[in-house]
């Protein structure tokens, strides 16, 4: 894959490195000549292009027309906003990804506005917050629809209260189902009557913000 990252800062250069080391082509562009010379020394390996991101005739010379994907890591969302919208409209680029500084300015990250994703460090810090306290009850085993849905398992403790219950008795949140319970080591069908003990591990699917409900409701 062929990337090009707009921003060569802690964010910008960090990522350029991660990248590289994974085997992908990298070019960074950075508008300020000291770091993008910093740049260039750190990471020898990688093409680094002194050069404001906002301009089409640096995005040129940065190979924009070859990459695969546009990232804007810049510190300005406002210039993460016009390089997208650049890559988009002005050189097709097929896909680009765009860091939100400002949580208040998300809603202007759209496709509309030639963002295809983007990632807020506010929302990481709170998205990791949370996998950690529901990590207590509920662990997640793989994301599906672009995190949109949760594939959950869930041990149930021996103080439980829908021990002794069956499948169809569990008020279970609206868009969730169990797809299998782990008893030992047998994997059973989740048959309405199939009636739930300490121990078991229940699986189930749940689109993400139904996970606490989910888990308070095998407690």
């Amino acid at each position: 894959m062929n990337v090009l990252i707009v921003g060569g800062g802690k964010t910008g250069s960090f990522l350029a490195e991660e990248l590289y080391q994974e085997g992908q082509a990298v070019t960074v562009i950075e508008k300020r000549p000291e770091a993008a010379a910093r740049l260039k020394d750190a990471l020898p390996a990688i093409t680094v292009v002194a050069g404001d991101g906002d301009d089409p005739a640096a995005l040129e010379v940065a190979g924009i027309r070859s990459v695969d994907v546009v990232v804007a890591a810049t510190g300005d969302d406002e210039d993460n906003l016009v390089v997208c919208l650049l890559a988009r409209q002005e050189f097709r680029v097929r896909r680009t990804v765009a860091r939100v500084n400002n949580p208040k300015n998300e809603w202007l990250f759209t496709t509309g506005m030639g963002v295809d994703f983007w990632v807020s460090q506010s929302h990481v810090i709170a998205d990791l917050l949370r996998e950690e306290l529901a990590a207590l009850e509920i662990a997640t085993l793989m994301r599906l629809a672009d995190g949109e849905v949760a594939l959950v398992e869930d041990i149930l403790q021996p103080t439980a209260r829908v021990l002794g219950r069956t499948v169809d008795e569990l008020l279970l949140p609206a868009n969730s189902a169990i797809v299998a319970i782990v008893r030992g080591t047998t994997v059973l069908v989740p048959r309405p009557d199939v009636v739930l003990q300490a121990g078991d591990r229940v699986i189930a699917l749940a689109r993400a913000p139904q996970r606490q409900a989910l888990a308070a409701a095998l407690q």
